[in-house]
């Protein structure tokens, strides 16, 4: 049974596909969008968090039990030297408030399954399913391919949410597994989608053309990022992009929100963004319009 690793399991998500869902949210990402709202993600492997509004005034207990001294308190919660570190979770098994914890599980396929299908009433009665998101589940491919093929043993509806960064193997193997693609465009520019992301973004615009020839059960997201990607030869690119392929299921215009802005700090990152404000309903709606040439139904929100 294939292994992987996931951060999170969201039960009853109705912005992630179609109905009442769950999602299941693979570790680990290419690109670093500036903008992130799950940073815990972003990485592949385990990472320790804290959560310093927890922190117990004169409890010691993780510098005492962590192996490789990794821990100081210097003032009123705890210091951690990342690259000391190594995950083992000892300091969060013994942290008396949970102000620590460990972001990132070893699970089965069949463990996601069974977790999955306790919410399985919902889904039929919805229209609702299983949503793979992260992170980047093409990430981890074999362990998405277990999932998607027990998903159809179980009869459920599949989502795929992506940000197109993978070889394009990975979605021939996949794509008739998957009933909705989400999948996410960001920049058109490669250069500006470096800088935004941390990659350039060839790959994930051949990916759509190609997979697009391959099935039209993709919804475009575009996160609408206000300075970085709402300019209007920006969206022009994009929506002559998007009329330039097969028809597709619609465009999702994402507003930015600031969110995940606290997760930052928990893993003693910086959140670059914190000045910027969320865009307003009428901004939104004037961005709306520049995807009216493509001829697909678009919605605000997700």
């Amino acid at each position: 049974m294939t292994q992987g690793i996931v951060f999170d399991i969201k039960k009853y998500a109705l912005h992630d596909g179609p109905g009442i869902r769950t999602t299941v949210f693979f570790k680990g990402c290419p690109l670093r969008c500036l903008w992130c709202h799950n940073p815990e993600g972003q990485k592949i492997g385990p990472e320790l968090m804290l959560r310093p509004n927890r922190c117990l005034d004169g409890c010691q207990l993780c510098l005492e039990k962590c192996p490789q001294g990794a821990i100081s308190k210097p003032g009123a919660w705890p210091l951690i030297e990342a690259q000391r570190c190594d995950c083992c979770g000892l300091c969060a098994e013994v942290c008396p408030s949970e102000a620590l914890e460990i972001v990132g599980k070893k699970m089965t396929a069949a463990e996601v399954m069974a977790e999955v299908m306790k919410d399985s009433p919902f889904y039929e009665e919805s229209g609702g399913g299983v949503t793979f998101s992260g992170g980047e589940p093409l990430l981890q491919p074999e362990f998405l391919v277990e999932l998607l093929e027990l998903s159809q043993k179980n009869r459920l509806s599949t989502t795929v949410d992506t940000s197109g960064y993978a070889p394009f193997k990975v979605f021939e193997r996949i794509w008739a597994l998957v009933d909705l693609f989400l999948y996410d465009l960001k920049l058109m520019d490669p250069e500006r989608h470096r800088l935004a992301t941390g990659l350039r973004n060839e790959i994930i615009l051949e990916n759509l053309r190609r997979l697009a020839h391959l099935t039209d059960k993709i919804v475009i997201r575009l996160p609408v990022i206000p300075s970085i990607n709402d300019d209007e030869a920006n969206l022009v690119q994009m929506a002559s992009f998007i009329a330039s392929l097969p028809p597709l299921k619609g465009i999702e215009l994402l507003p930015y929100h600031s969110l995940g802005k606290e997760k930052y700090t928990r893993l003693g990152r910086t959140y670059q963004l914190a000045e910027l404000k969320k865009p307003s309903l009428e901004a939104m709606e004037k961005i709306a319009r520049f995807f009216n040439e493509t001829r697909l139904p678009i919605s605000i929100g997700g």
